[in-house]
């Protein structure tokens, strides 16, 4: 919940510290209430994905505009990483430390985004956004199988399609650091979605369901976009989907 950027960076750095020194506290809170608005600054400005201006490349905007986008993002994944970590409180050790290590990661890819950006002579906040990760997030709280395929296996996923295509962009202009930076993040963001998969085949094998049929069923019920491609196979098939997967992702 905290709005502060520099603190909430510097709070889940002493979670991380906790972690490490077995002073993390596991006790189960009494409720787990549900977070329709997370801790986040005044700015940016929420609007609808329709709402956002599209700006070219060849601007100094349009370059801050594509490294806004992605900072936002990235502060999203924070908060959905920590709320992962909140809201599922019966599950196993391991369960706990992955997500702690994604909020972590998460975290670092957002500061150097947002380092990247004020070189730019931007600041986070100064360009509006949108809110769909948070939305999905917040429709998914009543269920860890479905926040597990919805958040890291559908948009997360995403990441891995569209992170290719921009490095190439970035590379057009010019942009080394955003290329670095962006290399990074798709590396990082493969072990993420695997958590994801990580964790939604274990959810599935507890309750007997089969992990294909059950993925499918979530997406065509519960995603509110089009799961359309290009997709990152190479990537993905890294980040735990499986060969079934990858043959329906190619049909669609």
């Amino acid at each position: 919940m905290e709005k502060d950027l520099n603190q909430k960076v510097q709070k889940l750095a002493q979670l991380q510290v906790d972690w490490s020194e077995d002073r993390f506290d596991f006790t189960p809170t009494d409720e787990v209430v549900r977070i329709p608005d997370p801790g986040r600054p005044e700015k940016p400005d929420l609007v609808s994905p329709k709402e956002l201006p599209r700006r070219g490349l060849g601007t100094l905007e349009g370059h801050a505009s594509l490294m806004h986008s992605i900072a936002h993002i990235e502060f999203n994944a924070v908060n959905l990483a920590l709320d992962a970590l909140y809201r599922f409180q019966d599950l196993p050790y391991e369960y706990y430390r992955d997500w702690l290590g994604v909020a972590g990661e998460e975290s670092y890819h957002f500061q150097m985004i947002r380092e990247h950006l004020n070189h730019l002579g931007f600041e986070y906040g100064d360009m509006p956004a949108h809110n769909g990760l948070w939305l999905t997030t917040y429709e998914t709280d009543h269920d860890p199988l479905i926040r597990m395929a919805l958040v890291p296996r559908t948009l997360e996923a995403r990441g891995l399609d569209v992170t290719p295509p921009m490095i190439q962009k970035l590379r057009a202009i010019g942009d080394k650091r955003g290329v670095e930076i962006l290399k990074i993040l798709l590396r990082d963001e493969i072990g993420h979605v695997e958590v994801g998969t990580r964790w939604f085949r274990y959810l599935c094998a507890q309750q007997d369901l089969n992990p294909f049929a059950q993925f499918q069923h979530i997406v065509e019920h519960y995603f509110h976009g089009d799961l359309r491609g290009p997709f990152n196979y190479e990537a993905r098939s890294e980040a735990g989907f499986s060969d079934e997967e990858i043959a329906w992702l190619k049909t669609l």
